[in-house]
């Protein structure tokens, strides 16, 4: 399938990197081309899939000027708007994972016209910093493993083999994203040689800029209100870096949510499961629930 790639730029100046592919009348923001883009391109056959990369991440410029970043997550719900003012949809479906699923919502809640279906793929909680009970976390031995191992690394420098040293970090980060670490080889992307990936810039944007904005969040319920298009969650019981009770709290305060519910599987579904994520989404853009969505009435299980 033809793709073709290029830049927008964003009312305060940033490139955005993205991938387009297909064709029709309707269309599916997905940020985080670097890891999205080719998993989701099926989407493609009957709609058109645009796929970006974050300001300051991926092939996305590089930023240094401070006013740019420490908006932090509202300069993401900010950029979505921007991606599609520029490709010129009316309203679009909107796919997002991880901290994205939080930053999606907002935008659901800002831009309730431009939104016509959203999906959340592990989205991180939306009571910043509330603690869910055992059995709604992943929580589990695997975390302190891998952090230690990333410690270890970090201290040991990449010495004069960058992009080797790049390759053992992400090598030891993917075995987070799935229950099994023996399963961290079906991840098949890397982001190891790309500078705007290194854990040392991330982590930096991240505590600097988007934990801040998140931490200062308040979701009122008429804020969840103006999400009422259709929301389809999607979370692993195991997933260690967005909690299950993250997501079904999602789905009770919303107002048009409902959750697949995938046991055994960690932060990235569609690599654990792909039938059913992959099913889902294609099902749930085309018009219906899938059958596996379910409507949830209880934050406990």
């Amino acid at each position: 399938m033809p793709t073709t790639t290029g830049y927008v730029t964003t009312p305060d100046g940033v490139r955005l990197f993205f991938q387009k592919a297909g064709s029709g009348r309707n269309a599916v923001l997905i940020p985080n081309a670097t890891y999205m883009f080719d998993d989701f391109k099926y989407l493609a056959t009957d709609r058109v899939v645009i796929s970006y990369d974050l300001r300051n991440r991926g092939n996305s410029d590089l930023v240094t000027e401070k006013s740019n970043l420490e908006r932090g997550i509202h300069h993401d719900v900010e950029d979505l708007e921007a991606i599609r003012r520029h490709f010129g949809f009316d309203s679009v479906d909107v796919i997002a994972h991880s901290y994205l699923g939080l930053a999606a919502a907002l935008y659901a809640m800002s831009y309730s016209a431009n939104v016509r279906r959203l999906v959340m793929i592990g989205p991180a909680q939306p009571a910043p910093g509330k603690q869910y009970p055992p059995h709604l976390t992943g929580a589990d031995r695997v975390m302190a493993e891998v952090m230690a191992e990333l410690a270890a690394l970090q201290k040991e420098g990449p010495g004069d083999d960058p992009d080797g040293f790049g390759k053992k970090m992400w090598s030891v980060m993917k075995q987070l994203y799935v229950t099994d670490p023996a399963d961290a080889d079906k991840i098949r992307w890397s982001v190891s040689h790309l500078p705007n990936e290194s854990l040392f810039h991330v982590m930096k944007h991240y505590n600097e800029n988007l934990l801040p904005s998140i931490q200062d969040l308040k979701i009122t319920a008429d804020d969840f209100a103006k999400a009422a298009m259709p929301v389809l969650i999607i979370q692993g019981i195991r997933d260690r870096q967005a909690p299950y009770g993250g997501a079904r709290e999602w789905a009770c305060l919303l107002p048009n949510a409902r959750l697949v519910i995938l046991e055994n599987v960690a932060h990235l579904p569609w690599i654990e499961s792909p039938e059913v994520v992959f099913n889902s989404v294609k099902t749930f853009l085309d018009g219906s629930w899938p059958d596996a969505a379910q409507q949830i009435s209880s934050v406990e299980t």
